[in-house]
């Protein structure tokens, strides 16, 4: 039997296929895994799928990366499945050729009609007795693919070549998957990771294989929660409650998940949360104190500074503040790289102080990495040694923040050598330069060039994100914050696309009737989904403490003044 998963990245399938191998194993039944722990059994095939994700090829089309991804499951074909199938043992795959069809088809717009053949040919014939569909809400995937590279250790800035098509990728593909699902239901088993917990998703896998080994059928094709009520619709008034009541659940489920989705997040309650989750996931919870400086925060970045300092100096971020720059200092002996990498925008003695350790300690590339919004001679001194050294990114990425003929200048040369950090490093920035380099990548790496938008309000701008929109989120991630009638019309336009990403950018506005109504509508259209629920308390959680801050400050201001 040839047993298939499918989904978009983060759904889970990589973990449930891997627990029904097992499974099956100790029920006596002669597995072979295909994608074994996650990895490709075919050494040809790894190397195959290493270059189709190589985000410095960005001319890469997607009729080349398609055949290119046939090669790849067509040599897994001939290693692993078909040898697998002749000794008659059962065969899982991860992913095979119904994921080129989605990508192709459904993510990058090819037509059907022309990947179909090349699929048959590349298939010989064999296609899985049963196809698992695990299909998850994309939010909720991105938000377990970025918690998986934080307990992994992995560089979160790093983009495949998929990531850098956006987020609206994902949405693309599940869509893709969904229909294929919907017309071949004998084949196809639909299994919602959304709010279930992973033994009885498993369990629910297992029965349905079992059944069709057993030569019995499963009793539904669409395997989903036993007894599913629609949310009711949330208020304003009541976002706070049922944000926790979602997290209460979800601590149930994927307790890590539920401390990474208090990250940033103000207020008494999610601190309490933080608090009581300390013992079990210490790093995850001061990471969650990303942008906070109240008292509370700072007392538990100092608590833990000693047990996870490479998680407390990222939560520090980009603070100035002389808190964060004494507990810098504190932890440069344990996480150096980490320290000199928060300096961006600080030109202080004290910041000059840490980077000229570094410095001594081969930190180079961190301590260029935290030059972004410094210049000054001994900040293009250091720039001059990172091009000695070749690191050409982290020069790149150091010129983030700063503009002139003299910054452009070196990002022109910088170019060949990596367009992305480049990319990068032109946020927020309107000039020639950024205009051409936007213009250029703008089919090869939508996301960045939309992010680079942030906080622009010209016309060019509004217009990029006008013609993104419709593709991906991260031209409304670009308005953060904005005030401006444009970046209204597309939180309003989009919000039925990308309701997570409106609910987001509209941190740090005022709670006016319309920023009310808008998170009123995206609630009632999307009830219950917690990434919603979280964005939504965030807003108004900040909106709330920027307005009692504003009423605080003049009279404590006053008060000291009547003191003099």
């Amino acid at each position: 039997m040839f047993i298939d998963f499918e989904g978009i990245d983060g759904s889970g399938k990589t973990t449930l296929s891997n627990l029904l191998a097992a499974r099956l194993r100790r029920q006596g039944y002669k597995v072979a895994h295909a994608r074994e722990g996650g990895e490709l059994q075919s050494p040809i095939a790894r190397r195959v799928r290493d270059f189709t994700r190589d985000s410095k090829l960005l001319e890469m089309g997607a009729r080349t990366e398609f055949f290119l991804n046939l090669a790849r499951d067509a040599q897994q074909l001939e290693e692993v499945i078909s040898p697998a199938l002749c000794r008659g043992e059962v065969c899982i795959s991860d992913r095979y050729l119904y994921s080129q069809l989605a990508l192709s088809g459904g993510g990058r717009g090819l037509p059907l009609e022309d990947l179909a053949p090349a699929c048959e040919l590349a298939s010989k014939g064999i296609w899985p007795d049963l196809v698992i569909l695990v299909d998850v809400e994309p939010d909720l995937a991105r938000l377990r693919k970025r918690l998986g590279k934080v307990k992994e250790g992995r560089n979160s800035d790093g983009d495949s070549r998929k990531g850098l098509a956006g987020a609206g990728l994902s949405v693309r593909v599940r869509e893709a998957f969904l229909e294929m699902a919907r017309k071949d239901p004998a084949r196809w088993l639909v299994i919602e990771n959304n709010d279930q917990p992973l033994w009885a998703l498993e369990q629910r896998i297992v029965d349905a294989v079992l059944a069709r080994l057993e030569r019995r059928e499963p009793q539904v094709q669409c395997i989903s929660p036993s007894a599913q009520v629609t949310p009711e619709p949330v208020t304003v008034e009541h976002v706070e409650e049922r944000f926790f009541q979602g997290l209460d659940a979800l601590e149930v489920r994927e307790p890590a998940l539920a401390v990474w989705l208090l990250g940033g997040v103000p207020g008494l309650a999610p601190h309490q949360r933080r608090l009581a989750s300390v013992e079990r996931f210490p790093g995850l919870s001061v990471r969650s104190l990303s942008g906070l400086e109240d008292e509370a925060s700072w007392s538990l970045r100092e608590l833990l500074s000693k047990v996870v300092p490479v998680d407390v100096a990222a939560s520090l971020g980009s603070l100035q503040a002389p808190r964060a720059m004494a507990l810098r200092s504190q932890l440069y002996p344990l996480a150096p790289g980490e320290v000199v990498t928060g300096l961006k925008g600080n030109d202080t003695q004290e910041a000059w102080a840490l980077r000229e350790r570094a410095l001594h300690d081969r930190h180079l590339p961190q301590v260029l990495l935290g030059l972004a919004g410094v210049e000054n001679e001994v900040a293009w001194s250091v720039r001059e040694l990172g091009i000695q050294k070749k690191l050409y990114s982290e020069v790149a990425r150091s010129l983030t923040g700063l503009k002139g003929e003299r910054v452009d200048a070196l990002r022109e040369s910088l170019v060949s050598h990596d367009r992305l950090a480049v990319l990068r490093s032109v946020t927020g920035q309107d000039s020639p330069f950024a205009s051409g380099l936007r213009e250029q990548l703008m089919g090869k790496a939508l996301k960045l060039v939309l992010r680079s938008l942030t906080g622009l309000a010209t016309a060019e701008a509004f217009a990029l994100r006008e013609q993104g929109a419709a593709l991906t989120k991260e031209a409304i991630d670009s308005i953060d914050g904005m005030d401006d009638f444009r970046a209204w019309r597309l939180r309003e336009d989009f919000a039925d696309r990308w309701p997570a990403t409106v609910l987001s950018s509209l941190r740090g506005l005022p709670l006016t009737d319309r920023a009310e109504a808008l998170i009123h509508r995206v609630l009632s259209t999307f009830p219950g989904r917690l990434p919603l629920l979280r964005n939504a308390y965030c807003v108004i959680a900040t909106a709330h403490e920027t307005a009692l801050d504003r009423v605080v400050r003049p009279a404590t201001v006053s008060e000291a003044r009547a003191s003099i």
